[in-house]
């Protein structure tokens, strides 16, 4: 269901590794179920909220615009992520990663609700460079969606193409991102959206 519903949001696997993280909670009736769903779904499009939704997320993410302003609102396409991940930042990003948000959709059908979202590692958009500010580069993506499938709501973010980005101007990004890409696939990323995905679908007591 997942797949087919959002065959135009989810790229296909083609090169480097991937990621996939899925987290259901079930509800006693469909009724409870669609009133929680819209919880999820604020959650899902209010990045700003992440680090607060996530718990122990490693990484805080602010949506911007291109002049990199802040934007104080759900996340929409052409939007950008500065994200903050522990360590040293790309110098390229000004101490930031950078992604762009390329797509959204939305689906409500009977028995089925559903909205995503799928950004890319970008350039950072205060630089006058088009250099990839992030420790992937641009083939990779990360789409992140909340489900409502009759009685179950469903966090799911998939990570597709995921390779270290190399081939930076700078020798020490360079280096960077190689040993922080290599690090994400295996633990930072998986971990982080785990605590995301758990997060998006938690009942409050």
């Amino acid at each position: 269901m997942i797949n087919k519903m959002f065959s135009g949001i989810i790229p296909a696997q083609y090169s480097g590794d991937e990621i996939e993280t899925k987290t259901s909670i079930e509800f006693s009736d469909e009724a409870k179920a669609i009133q929680f769903f819209e919880v999820a779904k604020e959650r899902l499009l209010n990045v700003n909220n992440w680090h607060h939704v996530a718990g122990l997320v490693s990484g805080k993410f602010e949506v911007v615009n291109a002049a990199g302003e802040k934007l104080n609102r759900h996340v929409e396409i052409g939007d950008y992520f500065k994200i903050d991940i522990p360590g040293p930042g790309s110098s390229e990003g000004n101490g930031y990663d950078w992604v762009h948000v390329e797509e959204k959709q939305e689906i409500s059908e009977n028995g089925y609700n559903s909205i995503g979202f799928r950004v890319r590692p970008s350039s950072n958009p205060l630089s006058v460079k088009n250099e990839t500010a992030h420790f992937y580069t641009n083939a990779a993506t990360s789409t992140f969606i909340v489900t409502r499938e009759n009685s179950t709501v469903n966090a799911i973010i998939i990570d597709r193409n995921l390779i270290p980005n190399n081939g930076s101007e700078s020798i020490l990004d360079s280096v960077r991102n190689v040993v922080i890409g290599l690090g994400a696939i295996k633990a930072f990323s998986k971990v982080q959206w785990q605590n995301l995905a758990e997060g998006l679908v938690k009942e409050e007591k």
